[in-house]
């Protein structure tokens, strides 16, 4: 981890969360309350693929989805060849469970991140995403932390540059256009994942804090596992109306999907 990639935040009071609620019952968005935070720092975008990589080579770390032999992967994502081998998850068809889909094939067999090193990693745990930070100097942000860090600056907009939400070539964010889950467009550039830095930065000069990957924090969630923020290139306002600053969700530490990052934060030199 070096400098240049962390942006030193002074901190301070703000506006947390939304009382709109737009997110899921039970998400626990509301209500908007005053939070403090100290100073920190935190990346200027989400951690790639190239990065994610270096620690790999260095360290040997192997992956929970290694592991595990499988993750979660997008049905549109998914080589044809591939799907009838790749149950759908139930409740949630879209979603299928792939065999040996991990960081480095984020498809599955026959898909790799060779022209894909400037995209955020998925398919990464949150204890890979903690390993990760340890190796590199750093830690996850907490909730507060990335929340202040993702609005820019901007007191309780909906997302890091206002209200509105610009589509087409005017768009901000990476997030699922056309007819969810079977048509994505690609209005905004991009079908899956996009480069980290693929849209403008918000005012504290950080990336893609809303859209493209969830990202893992270092806060517990209720009942179990771990908080995310940010929403992903498949929210969609059907369903998944969360690429917003306030949005949230949970997964367990142990979980990976082909729509789940993370970015590094630190505490102030």
């Amino acid at each position: 981890m070096t400098d240049d990639t962390l942006v030193a935040l002074d901190g301070g009071a703000f506006r947390m969360g939304s009382d709109e609620g737009l997110g899921h019952h039970g998400d626990g968005e509301g209500p908007v309350r005053t939070v403090a935070v100290d100073a920190f720092r935190i990346s200027r975008t989400a951690v790639t693929n190239a990065e994610f990589g270096s620690f790999v080579d260095e360290t040997g770390h192997v992956t929970d989805a290694e592991r595990f032999g499988w993750s979660f992967v997008f049905q549109g994502l998914i080589d044809p060849g591939l799907l009838a081998s790749a149950p759908p998850v139930p409740g949630t068809p879209w979603w299928r469970r792939v065999d040996n889909a991990a960081w480095r094939q984020p498809e599955g067999p026959g898909s790799d991140v060779s022209d894909r090193l400037d995209h955020p990693v998925v398919h990464v745990s949150w204890r890979d995403a903690n390993a990760y930070a340890v190796w590199a100097g750093g830690r996850l942000p907490t909730e507060a932390e990335w929340e202040y860090a993702a609005r820019g600056g901007l007191e309780g907009c909906r997302y890091p540059w206002g209200d509105d939400f610009p589509t087409g070539a005017s768009a901000r964010a990476n997030i699922f256009e056309g007819e969810f889950p079977t048509h994505d467009t690609g209005d905004d550039g991009w079908r899956g994942s996009a480069p980290v830095t693929a849209y403008g930065p918000n005012g504290f000069g950080l990336y893609n804090t809303v859209g493209n990957v969830w990202e893992w924090t270092a806060d517990r969630a209720v009942p179990t596992g771990r908080v995310t923020k940010g929403g992903s290139f498949l929210c969609h306002d059907s369903y998944c109306n969360r690429y917003r600053c306030a949005a949230r969700s949970r997964n367990d530490e142990d979980s990976t999907t082909q729509n789940l990052g993370f970015r590094l934060a630190a505490d102030p030199e």
